[in-house]
């Protein structure tokens, strides 16, 4: 039988990694890594001088597809494989990593109209400057009884989806107005890879608020937040929700082209980088507790049922493997910069891993 392949791109906060792995055998044939050009943006927008407030953190989408562009060829060249032999790609990211995009799913910041506007660009999933905006979900939610609180442990973070819509809404309602959709960063590569607006279960369950029962919160508690989110996860958050695994659709010929690939390869649906290390390293049934350490350190579990615990980051059926609930908790800042993980690559690889040679 034909050696087949898959290639799994892992989205980091100051680089992407792309793998090669042998499906028959799981064997590890290759790896690159491209850093971001522009890094985290947490001083000033690319391109200009006006400097950014304390607590933003941005990033440029173009730098995703710098990773596609660049260390998926490279796998490709240091395995010396037929790129007809890759039949399926995965990516992981993190998260709540968000951007705004037009019908087209072009990012703002592509546009010269919303270039020099801060909330046109991707806001990183450590960008804390919406806590002001945390703090009013989290009141109002408990004031009000919402039951979505309990099932994140009591309290939303600044990181996540609403709170970072919010700010959009408070301090620039006309790019909220421009905004078609706000899309996580992992189902935007998906769709420049494929075409498809599908968005996946465990970035929807963890940082959107989403379940997989009860839907979204009430368009109520939206309004009683700002008139103008009423309708938000109908229009601004709209997109079929599919549990992981999911096929998204099928690599263009556009992609496949600077990807160095065959069009027609087979896209998953995307997810988030801790999460996508437990079936990574073998866990797919309850029992056992998985810690992903790197730029953040998360506590990963899975259980048959659903328990609200105080203190967790989440609970989301279909979050981390589908037909299970996943309970995900720990500690949300440990590198800081990247620093961290940074050094923890060049002990456990190498330094070559960092700079962007190719492993194989």
């Amino acid at each position: 039988m034909e050696t087949k392949y898959a290639i799994g791109v892992d989205y980091g906060t100051e680089s992407g990694r792309a793998l090669l792995v042998n499906i028959q055998t799981g064997e590890e044939v290759a790896a690159h890594v491209t850093p971001y050009p522009h890094g985290v943006i947490d001083e000033t927008l690319p391109g200009s001088d006006e400097r950014l407030e304390p607590n933003w953190a941005l990033q440029h989408p173009d730098d995703y597809l710098e990773v596609l562009r660049r260390s998926v060829p490279e796998v490709i060249r240091c395995s010396g494989i037929d790129p007809a032999d890759v039949i399926g790609i995965g990516i992981d990211f993190t998260a709540c990593t968000m951007l705004p995009v037009d019908e087209l799913d072009v990012p703002l910041c592509f546009q010269e109209a919303h270039r020099a506007h801060p909330h046109s660009w991707v806001k990183l999933w450590k960008h804390h400057a919406a806590q002001e905006e945390a703090n009013r979900i989290n009141e109002l939610a408990e004031r009000t009884g919402q039951a979505f609180l309990s099932r994140y442990g009591g309290k939303i973070s600044s990181e996540w989806m609403l709170a970072k819509i919010c700010q959009i809404v408070d301090e620039a309602p006309e790019m909220y107005a421009a905004a078609d959709r706000f899309v996580e960063a992992a189902d935007w590569v998906v769709s420049a890879m494929t075409g498809s607006k599908l968005r996946n279960s465990c970035t929807a369950g963890y940082k959107a608020l989403w379940h997989k029962e009860d839907g979204y919160p009430g368009e109520d508690f939206y309004k009683s937040l700002d008139p103008r989110l009423e309708h938000v996860t109908k229009t601004k958050l709209r997109g079929d929700i599919v549990p992981l695994g999911t096929k998204a659709g099928e690599l263009t010929a556009k992609m496949a082209g600077l990807m160095g690939l065959k069009p027609g390869v087979a896209v998953a649906v995307g997810n988030i980088d801790a999460h996508a290390a437990v079936p990574g390293v073998g866990v797919v049934t309850p029992g056992k507790l998985v810690m992903a350490m790197g730029t953040s350190i998360c506590h990963l579990l899975l259980d048959e049922s659903e328990k609200h615990v105080e203190g967790i980051c989440g609970v989301v059926e279909d979050g981390i493997i589908p037909g299970y609930f996943g309970y995900e908790a720990g500690q949300s800042a440990v590198g800081g910069s990247g620093r961290f993980s940074t050094w923890w690559l060049q002990q456990y690889r190498g330094s070559g891993e960092t700079d962007g040679s190719c492993e194989g």
